[in-house]
């Protein structure tokens, strides 16, 4: 039989490790399990041997894929949440107490933030305060809908399947950033070779040409003048340009970053064509998959369309779903408070109808985030499609009408030497 080494928790919060020798990885998890232990690592000795040599005592990798990313050293952030939260839920779900969990995750983590995090937590757990109250006191962190899915769980007695419920929404969500932004990576890696094409062209090549064409004056074709011109500006001011553009994009960044400045960009990212309607569709998704998994797990109406309008970015969409929840406060059918926004598709609308007259409002808005996620992957692959070959052909066409205008030069030469 192949022999396995593993990590577990006791039921004291313990971690400890050993090997054993088992027929299959399945038989080895039981023998741990029937030892009271809850599994954290299982890995086949022959392949583990290194890295449990280099394991100091006392620490643990979890099962948990998501630990790798808390080895770097800096403050908490999203990924380490989803780390917590993962680990927790796991070590939650085979029974062990919710003290002795935390103390396991204090013995896995290898970051001092994430330890000195969940060591502010173990303590304010200890003194009787529930875990939502605990995580509140890091809001900035965690977020409404965080403490607030953590609450419910508090209250049903399913704190492992909210947690669960949690760590699929945050995996989905994160998906959905992680698609935005390696869709506009190809885009711009070609945005800087049209930057830094130009910029060679007219930094050093153009230059090169300038003493052949300096004796014509006007008898030079006009594109080619201009060109020469343009290089001579380059490469005599070119540090300058760059120093000003550098500035201007700076302040321009901070402006954007203003609330004035955000507000401006937003509203006009939403009226652009294609894109616009691609943002519109995004925040849509991230607002109607918190809300559904609010409500699916317990939250109240109201709460929850307060805390699902707060996860939409943008201000402009914020400030129409910011009034959803004073209708249905006077009440009125979630469906006439959406429709009264004036951005929701006749799709989404009949989905919340249906939702609301059948008692599954949540499942519903569930199933519209599936609906618009699937429609904003679309959306961007085809909008790449346009992009990339556009940026490809204007990327030509000024390098071919460099090269054009300089042989436009050195045939005006021939003709004045005939």
């Amino acid at each position: 039989m192949p022999d396995y080494v593993w990590r577990a928790a006791t039921a004291a919060g313990k971690v400890e490790q050993g090997q054993l020798s088992a027929a299959s990885e399945a038989a080895a998890l039981r023998q741990l399990r029937a030892q009271g232990l809850t599994p954290l690592r299982l890995q086949d000795a022959a392949s583990a041997g290194s890295d449990m040599a280099a394991a100091a005592p006392g620490k643990g990798i979890p099962l948990a894929a998501g630990a790798k990313a808390r080895a770097a050293r800096g403050p908490v952030n999203a990924a380490d949440v989803l780390a917590l939260t993962t680990e927790l839920a796991i070590m939650l779900r085979a029974g062990l107490a919710l003290d002795n969990a935390l103390r396991v995750l204090i013995d896995m983590t290898h970051k001092p933030s994430v330890g000195a995090l969940v060591r502010g937590v173990l303590e304010a757990v200890k003194g009787g305060t529930p875990l939502s109250r605990a995580l509140a006191a890091h809001r900035e962190l965690f977020g409404d809908f965080y403490i607030n899915m953590v609450r419910s769980g508090e209250v049903s007695g399913q704190m492992s399947a909210v947690l669960d419920r949690l760590v699929e929404h945050m995996e989905r969500q994160r998906a959905l950033r992680e698609s935005v932004i390696s869709a506009t990576i190809y885009p711009a890696i070609l945005l800087g070779v049209a930057v830094l094409s130009l910029v060679a062209m007219l930094g050093f090549v153009v230059p090169q040409f300038e003493k052949l064409f300096t004796d014509m004056g006007d008898a030079l074709p006009l594109p080619t003048r201009i060109v020469m011109e343009m290089g001579h500006a380059f490469k005599q001011y070119g540090l300058v340009m760059a120093v000003l553009a550098f500035a201007g994009g700076a302040l321009l960044l901070r402006w954007l970053r203003s609330p004035a400045g955000r507000h401006w960009w937003q509203s006009r990212l939403l009226r652009l064509p294609l894109v616009g309607r691609l943002a519109l569709k995004y925040q849509l998704t991230l607002f109607a998959r918190s809300l559904g998994t609010l409500l699916g797990n317990g939250v109240p109406m109201l709460t929850a369309l307060h805390i699902a309008t707060d996860t939409v970015g943008n201000t402009v969409l914020r400030q129409a779903l910011a009034k959803v929840a004073p209708i249905v406060k006077e009440g009125g059918k979630v469906v006439q408070a959406v429709g009264a926004t004036g951005i929701f598709e006749p799709l989404a609308i009949n989905l919340i109808r249906v939702g609301e007259e059948t008692g599954r409002i949540g499942a519903m808005m569930l199933e519209l985030s599936n609906i618009l996620n699937r429609e904003v992957e679309t959306g961007i692959k085809r909008l790449l499609t346009l992009v990339e070959p556009v940026l490809i052909l204007v990327l030509g066409m000024l390098i071919a009408a460099i090269i054009v205008s300089i042989l436009l030069g050195i045939l005006s030469i021939n003709d004045l030497a005939v």
